[in-house]
C-alpha cells in the first residue's frame, strides 16, 4: 500500500506541524517511538485485558529522561513546550493508559509542585520529580466533588496553633497511580479561613487507605484509586506554600488541560493509523478495503479530525509559551479535541468492523480509553462552560 503523504516526522502529521521541532527534539521524538514500539506497546493489550499495570514498561520510560533529555542539552537546547506537546502526542499515539501514568507524575505531579510551591520548595521538588527521586501525584477529585470541586471540595485541614502541624480527614477519588507513588499533592479546605490549600501527604502515613478502582470499562491498565484520609498529621512544611485559594489550583488546571487537548490529538493519531494499518491488510471481495470508497470517506474524517485538532494544539502551545494563558483557551482545545477524540475512535472501529471490538487491531483500546480522556480535566460540559462564559460575559455554571 502507498504511504500515507507526508514530509512530517509524525507519520500522520499531514500538514507538518511537527516541523516546529529543531533536529534533536525530532531524534528524542523518534527515541521515543522506537521505545515504544518495542518496549511498551508489545505488553498493553495484556495488562489491559486484565486491568493490571504492566510493571515492564516504568523503566523503558524512565531511562528516556524525558522531563529533561539529555540530548537536548547536549544540543545546547533547553526544553519547549512544542516539544513537551509533541511528547505528550506521541506517548498517547502508543496507548491512553501509558501517556495518563507518565504525565501523572511529568505533568500533573510537577506542574502542581513547581507553581504551587515556594521558591525553594519548587527548586527542591523539581530536581527530585525529574529523576524520580520523589514520585507522586494529583488529588483533587472527591467521591461526591467533580465537575463542582470549585465550591464543593470537602476533604479538610486543620492547624495545630502550638506545633502547626495540619490533620488532614475527607476522601479522593479517580486518582490515578496514587497506589504506587511517594506522596499524594492533597487538596484540601483550610477550616480556618475556608480556602483551598495543597499538601504532600505520604501515601504511607498514619490514616491514609487506599482502594483501587474495580470494573473499569476505560483506561484499564491505570490504577485508579479512592483515598481516605482519618486523622492524618503532616508538617506545615508539606503544605505548598503558592496554593492559598481555588484560584491557584485552577492556574494549575489551566496549564494542564493543554497536556490532555496534546493527548486527545496524540490518541486520534494511534486510532487513525491503526485502521489505516487494518484497512490495507485485510481483504473482503477479493481485494483490500483500504480501496472501498466508504472505508476512504471515514479515514478522511479522521485524518481531519486530527489534522484539526493538530493545528488547534500547536497554536495554544505556541501563544502559551509566549506568555498567554487564558482558561477559555484551554478549555476550548480540551473540549474540542476530546470530542473530536470520540468520533475519530468510533470511525476507526467502524472500518474494522467485527475485528474492531477486539484487542488484536488496537482500535479497541482506544476506543473505550477514549472516553477517560473525555471526562477528565474538565468534562466537555465544565469546557463549554467556561468557554461560554468567557464569550457571552456571563456565567451559566448554575
Amino acid at each position: 500500500m502507498r504511504e500515507p503523504v507526508t514530509g512530517s516526522v509524525i507519520p500522520s502529521d499531514l500538514y507538518g506541524f511537527a516541523e516546529r521541532l529543531t533536529p534533536a527534539e525530532r531524534a528524542v521524538i523518534t527515541e521515543l517511538r522506537g521505545v515504544l514500539t518495542e518496549r511498551v506497546h508489545p505488553h498493553l493489550n495484556a495488562a489491559w485485558d486484565e486491568a493490571r499495570f504492566p510493571e515492564e514498561i516504568i523503566a523503558p520510560l524512565r531511562e528516556l529522561h524525558l522531563m529533561d533529555p539529555p540530548a537536548l542539552r547536549e544540543a545546547g537546547e533547553g526544553v519547549r513546550e512544542i516539544f513537551l506537546g509533541f511528547r505528550n502526542f506521541e506517548l498517547t499515539r502508543c496507548d491512553i493508559n501509558v501517556a495518563t501514568y507518565y504525565n501523572a507524575q511529568a505533568s500533573l505531579f510537577r506542574t502542581v509542585c513547581t507553581m504551587g510551591g515556594s521558591a525553594e520548595q519548587a527548586r527542591e521538588l523539581d530536581a527530585k520529580i525529574a529523576s524520580y527521586e520523589l514520585t507522586g501525584v494529583f488529588g483533587l477529585t472527591e467521591p461526591e466533588h467533580g465537575s463542582d470541586v470549585a465550591g464543593g471540595l470537602a476533604t479538610a485541614a486543620t492547624q495545630d496553633p502550638e506545633t502547626g502541624d495540619w490533620t488532614i480527614d475527607g476522601a479522593k477519588r479517580w486518582i490515578g497511580g496514587a497506589t504506587a507513588a511517594d506522596v499524594v499533592a492533597t487538596f484540601a479546605r483550610d477550616t480556618a479561613d475556608g480556602q483551598v490549600k495543597c499538601f504532600l501527604v505520604p501515601t504511607h502515613a498514619p490514616g491514609v487507605t487506599m482502594e483501587v478502582i474495580a470494573r473499569k470499562a476505560s483506561l484499564r491498565i491505570m490504577q485508579n484509586a479512592e483515598i481516605t484520609y482519618q486523622g492524618v498529621r503532616v508538617p506545615d512544611s508539606a503544605r505548598l506554600q503558592r496554593i492559598n485559594s481555588f484560584s491557584d489550583v485552577a492556574g494549575c488546571l489551566r496549564r494542564m488541560r493543554s497536556d490532555v487537548a496534546w493527548m486527545a490529538t496524540g490518541a486520534m493519531a494511534g486510532a487513525y493509523e491503526a485502521a489505516l494499518a487494518y484497512v490495507a491488510r485485510r481483504e473482503q471481495f477479493g481485494r483490500p478495503i483500504a480501496g472501498f470508497q466508504l472505508i476512504q470517506e471515514k479515514l478522511a474524517l479522521m485524518l481531519g479530525n486530527l489534522t484539526a485538532a493538530l493545528g488547534m494544539v500547536v497554536q495554544l502551545t505556541e501563544q502559551q509559551a509566549a506568555g498567554i494563558y487564558r482558561d477559555e483557551d484551554s478549555a476550548l482545545a480540551k473540549m474540542y479535541t476530546a470530542l473530536r477524540l470520540r468520533e475519530t475512535v468510533a470511525l476507526a472501529r467502524e472500518v474494522c468492523g467485527g475485528n474492531g471490538i477486539t484487542l488484536d487491531t488496537d482500535v479497541a483500546r482506544f476506543h473505550a480509553d477514549a472516553e477517560a480522556i473525555y471526562s477528565y480535566e474538565g468534562t466537555h460540559e465544565i469546557n463549554a462552560l467556561i468557554v461560554g462564559r468567557a464569550v457571552t460575559g456571563v456565567g451559566a455554571f448554575t
